[in-house]
């Protein structure tokens, strides 16, 4: 680990931390953000920021501690070609324990959006007794799709709770919640990209009062080119997180909570006409699903029940356009989440769901197509409301 502390900051009340890896292009203007607004709504409390880094070959540091900022920095990066998130949150989190932190954020580098109200919004409610704040952004229907298709549904269906983006990337927490994260058990995946739905998870596992704030629209980099290892590290942390935890969840009844809407910052955003990133996705997902298909066959035929190999196969007349509706695309998740507990080869498990997810990506688009943003984000809502509708489907497996 190396550690660069200019003014020897050993103490605060408040730290935003700010993962990174190779963001040199970005991460000045995020620290300059987080200043002003950890001047202008806590110039009251001793405050840090605190990058920390993936040992980035551009410079991102020496960016970092060059920005004009009067909040003091910490520069904090891993060993060698240690990468990953949750590495640098481990250490985030570790160092904030030892210096007494009472209430602290994470921001992601590339967010382009952020701004002084991102960050009253995630800290304020953390001095009024809850632990978590998670986000609500206004997001574009074909982005966010782990999140819409795999961790918003299943976190509504499973635990209950109606929080909208599990994995939104930019949070806050209390010194106790810290704590307990410290204390549980990191996976490879957790320390990767599978580290936001392991805060979310294990804030529900250990009962934390949780808030949600509204932080208008989410511009950063696009995350399509890392979508394959991202949805392995987040599938794999989420499943082993419901496999270690059964009694959480494998319940024939429970109830949805609303999770309380603390701040909404949503008025003040100017969301951008044209995201150019977004507009190949669908493209991208249609290929990519047609391809994965062909490649998984055996493993979907010998993973999945029969109906849902024939309704695939159905679904597939002529090699290409997977159709999967929010029904059939239920009881895939529920089955890979049975599987996933009863089988070794726990990596087929997934890829054979990355494969569909693709598909259930793809199909999703061509159902919104012509459709905005709000009439979409009605559609995965109701997907969510499926899931839960048919919860009993994955109960009944495991009975």
């Amino acid at each position: 680990m190396k550690k660069i502390n200019l003014e020897n900051i050993r103490k605060a009340e408040i730290a935003v931390g700010i993962p990174s890896y190779n963001e040199a292009d970005n991460i000045s203007y995020a620290a300059t953000q987080i200043d002003l607004g950890l001047k202008k709504f806590f110039k009251d409390k001793k405050s840090v920021i605190i990058n920390v880094d993936s040992n980035s070959s551009d410079g991102t540091g020496k960016v970092f501690l060059a920005a004009k900022t009067k909040t003091p920095k910490i520069y904090i990066s891993t060993a060698g070609r240690t990468r990953g998130k949750g590495n640098g949150l481990r250490l985030f989190f570790s160092e904030i324990k030892k210096m007494g932190v009472i209430a602290a954020a994470s921001i992601d580098a590339d967010i382009r959006s952020l701004n002084p109200e991102w960050v009253k919004c995630l800290l304020t409610p953390l001095f009024k007794s809850y632990d978590y704040v998670v986000p609500f952004y206004i997001r574009r229907k074909n982005d966010a799709t782990i999140t819409n298709h795999i961790c918003y549904p299943l976190i509504y269906s499973l635990f209950g709770y109606d929080i909208r983006q599990p994995i939104g990337g930019d949070f806050g927490f209390s010194r106790k919640l810290v704590g307990y994260w410290l204390n549980q058990r990191w996976s490879e995946d957790i320390r990767r990209y599978g580290i936001d739905i392991f805060m979310t998870v294990n804030a529900i596992k250990g009962g934390f009062k949780i808030g949600s704030v509204g932080l208008g629209e989410k511009v950063h980099k696009p995350s399509s080119p890392k979508l394959k290892s991202m949805f392995f590290e987040v599938a794999a942390s989420f499943f082993n997180f419901l496999r270690e935890n059964k009694s959480l969840w494998l319940k024939e009844n429970i109830k949805i909570r609303k999770v309380r809407l603390l701040c909404d910052n949503r008025s003040n955003s100017q969301k951008n006409k044209k995201n150019n990133s977004l507009l190949n996705n669908c493209q991208k997902f249609e290929k990519i699903a047609t391809s994965n298909f062909k490649d998984n066959y055996d493993k979907i035929i010998n993973l999945f029940s029969r109906e849902i190999v024939s309704s695939l196969e159905k679904n597939f007349p002529d090699g290409r356009l997977l159709k999967i509706d929010d029904s059939l695309w239920a009881k895939i998740v529920y089955e890979s989440i049975y599987n996933y507990d009863n089988n070794k080869k726990r990596r087929e498990v997934l890829a054979a769901l990355e494969s569909l997810y693709f598909a259930r990506a793809a199909s999703f688009c061509r159902e919104t197509k012509g459709k905005s943003d709000k009439e979409a984000e009605l559609l995965v809502k109701k997907q969510a409301r499926y899931f839960f509708k048919e919860r009993s489907y994955l109960i009944s497996l495991f009975s």
